[in-house]
């Protein structure tokens, strides 16, 4: 097994690593931004088959067993909250890219069936021309963004719900941050 990357996290007080705006429980709280920000940007540059843990070096009797419990629990829950919520926005962003495709298709058909007629009104020359041209062009602008969905959007947020995966099961650890003391 491949030794995982570590992130070592200094803090005063544990309550440092949580949203002093939400009044949940620890176990129920998210993240303060910041250190979600941190911890995410940090993550983002590791391997995507390495493993991951982090060490909270914290001050004061902070580390017991339960508070390691309860912080590994409360980062868990929320990078998994975040993942499923990434999942959610990109399926609406395929749903959206379904909607615009459809959209797209039509237009390029009434467009196409369009010149098609209006060729035929004007005689052959420059209108004729541009009137088919500009129906053309307009049709494929009209695919434009369910392609630019298809093609290029999804990848960046199925990358980042891997990542939210990967630290929704992040080895976590609580040290105490406090110095020993030194045998005379």
């Amino acid at each position: 097994m491949k030794s995982p990357a570590v992130l070592e996290l200094h803090v005063a007080e544990l309550r440092q690593l949580f949203n002093a705006m939400d009044p949940a429980p620890f176990r129920e709280r998210d993240l303060d931004p910041n250190a979600d920000e941190y911890i995410v940007d940090w993550a983002s540059e590791t391997r995507a088959d390495e493993p991951l843990a982090m060490v909270v070096h914290v001050g004061g009797d902070a580390a017991t067993p339960a508070n390691t419990s309860m912080l590994r629990e409360a980062v868990h829950e929320h990078f998994r909250q975040r993942a499923s919520s990434t999942r959610l926005r990109l399926r609406r962003l395929f749903r959206a890219g379904r909607i615009s495709l459809g959209i797209g298709l039509a237009f390029v058909a009434v467009a196409g069936t369009a010149a098609e007629y209006l060729g035929g009104v004007f005689t052959q020359g420059s209108t004729s021309s541009f009137v088919t041209e500009s129906l053309a062009i307009g049709a494929w602008v009209a695919l434009w963004r369910p392609l630019e969905i298809f093609l290029y959007d999804w990848w960046p947020i199925r990358s980042e719900a891997r990542l939210l995966d990967r630290l929704g099961e992040i080895d976590v650890r609580l040290l105490d941050a406090r110095p020993q003391a030194r045998p005379a």
